[in-house]
C-alpha cells in the first residue's frame, strides 16, 4: 500500500515506515511523475492542457446539475412525478459516491492522460445513453453510471492540472 502511495500521490515517506511493503524515502525526495504523457513542451501545449481539464469540468458540472432545473420536463418525458424524477438527481450522486473510491483504486496503475479520457469516455457515454433511455428506470441505470467517473475526474485532473502548472 505504501508503495501505492509513494508512487501515485506524492506523499513524502520517511524511514519509520516498515516491513516487506515498505518505501524509504527521506524526506527531502519526492515522487517526481513518469508520465510523459500528460506534460506539453510548450507553453502553448499546457495552456490547451489546462483548457481541456477545465472544459472536462465545465462537462462533468452541466451534466450533474442541469437536470436539477429539468426535472419537471423530464419527470413529464417519463411520465413520473416531479419527486420521482428527482431519484435521478440522487442516481447520478450514488454513481459519484460508488464510482470515486472504485477508480482510485483501481486506476492507480493507468497513466493519467489515459485514465481522464477514459473518465471522460464513460461520463460521456452515460450521457448519451440517457438521451437515448427509453423509460424511467433505463434513465435512472444511465444517469447512475454517468456519475461514476465524476469524483475520479475532479482528483485526477486537479493531481494533474497542479502538475503542469509552473511554480
Amino acid at each position: 500500500m505504501n508503495e501505492f502511495y509513494a508512487k501515485h500521490a506524492g506523499h513524502h515517506f520517511d524511514s519509520y515506515h516498515s516491513g516487506p511493503d515498505a518505501v524509504h524515502m527521506s524526506s527531502t525526495q519526492s515522487y517526481q511523475s513518469t508520465d510523459q504523457e500528460t506534460a506539453p513542451q510548450t507553453p502553448f501545449g499546457l495552456g490547451w492542457a489546462l483548457f481541456a481539464l477545465a472544459l472536462g469540468g465545465l462537462g462533468i458540472g452541466i451534466g450533474e446539475f442541469t437536470p436539477m432545473g429539468l426535472l419537471p420536463t423530464i419527470a413529464q418525458g417519463v411520465d413520473v412525478s416531479i419527486p420521482r424524477a428527482g431519484w435521478l438527481i440522487s442516481a447520478y450522486a450514488l454513481g459519484v459516491v460508488v464510482g470515486a473510491p472504485l477508480i482510485a483504486v483501481f486506476g492507480g496503475g493507468i497513466p493519467r492522460r489515459r485514465l481522464l479520457l477514459g473518465l471522460m469516455a464513460v461520463f460521456t457515454v452515460g450521457n448519451l445513453l440517457s438521451a437515448l433511455a427509453f423509460g424511467f428506470p433505463t434513465l435512472l441505470a444511465a444517469r447512475f453510471f454517468a456519475g461514476l467517473p465524476h469524483g475520479a475526474f475532479f482528483g485526477v485532473a486537479s493531481l494533474v492540472a497542479a502538475e503542469l502548472s509552473p511554480p
